[in-house]
């Protein structure tokens, strides 16, 4: 029988959110963890070939500013790694190159964010170029890691035990992540991370949750944390039948 997770969003956005998953060791989570930064495929800038520069910025510069830069990334089954995409930019001063002058040749992959500055250019400055954007894995360069903030944390339990002592001082009890208070799941930020705030005058007991952990994910737009989290489940699995068939040969 399948073991049962339980999933629930605790902050949704399309590039944010954190959500609880029970029913999982730690080991499964740092490997969900790993798998989201390192195996998911992403594409990015890998070759510039500069045409005209006449900036200030030498090309390398440039062209490591430009492999920064994210990309939006297209459904799973439309590339795979190693298809390249050209983009292109030509860009003339007074004013800035920005990640949104860059063409691309498909507009599945395109930038994230088109307000990215690349370079300042002076009146008679010129850039340029030619990039072509490869898929590939974060494992092999950080410009593919389409997680920019993967963490998670033990879930933990918040218990009153009691007043406290009339004349006790009262000093800050700081905590950080998602508290559980009587099945409701509490960000600590609502609290400024401080149960004495949202517990004042009493005596608490705060424990881990067995299997509980919150998640908190960033991507660079490259897809949405769904896709981030879907396609490195994915990756996980794929490995595990890779080694359940190497075993059984």
């Amino acid at each position: 029988m399948a073991p049962a997770y339980d999933v629930e969003f605790v902050e949704r956005e399309e590039r944010k959110a954190r959500f609880l998953v029970r029913g999982v060791t730690p080991a499964f989570a740092n490997g969900i963890r790993r798998a989201m930064v390192a195996d998911v495929p992403t594409m990015a800038i890998d070759e510039v070939r500069f045409i005209e520069n006449s900036s200030v910025m030498f090309d390398e510069q440039i062209a490591l500013r430009m492999g920064l830069i994210p990309l939006t990334t297209p459904p799973e089954g439309e590339f795979v790694e190693g298809d390249t995409v050209t983009l292109a930019i030509d860009v003339e001063g007074p004013g800035t190159a920005y990640s949104g002058d860059f063409v691309s040749s498909d507009e599945l992959v395109k930038p994230a964010d088109l307000n990215v500055p690349i370079i300042d250019l002076k009146d008679g400055q010129r850039l340029e170029a030619e990039a072509d954007a490869a898929m590939d894995r974060g494992k092999s360069h950080a410009r593919h890691q389409g997680g920019v903030a993967v963490g998670y944390r033990h879930l933990q339990r918040v218990e009153v035990v009691g007043d406290r002592d009339q004349f006790e001082d009262e000093e800050p009890h700081i905590v950080r992540g998602v508290i559980e208070d009587d099945g409701e799941l509490v960000p600590t930020s609502e609290f400024d991370h401080d149960l004495t705030v949202r517990y004042p005058g009493k005596e608490v007991r705060i424990e881990d949750v067995p299997n509980a952990f919150v998640f908190h994910v960033e991507t660079d737009g490259s897809f949405s944390v769904e896709e981030l989290v879907t396609r490195a489940i994915d990756s996980l699995e794929q490995r595990a039948r890779e080694l359940e068939d190497a075993v059984q040969l």
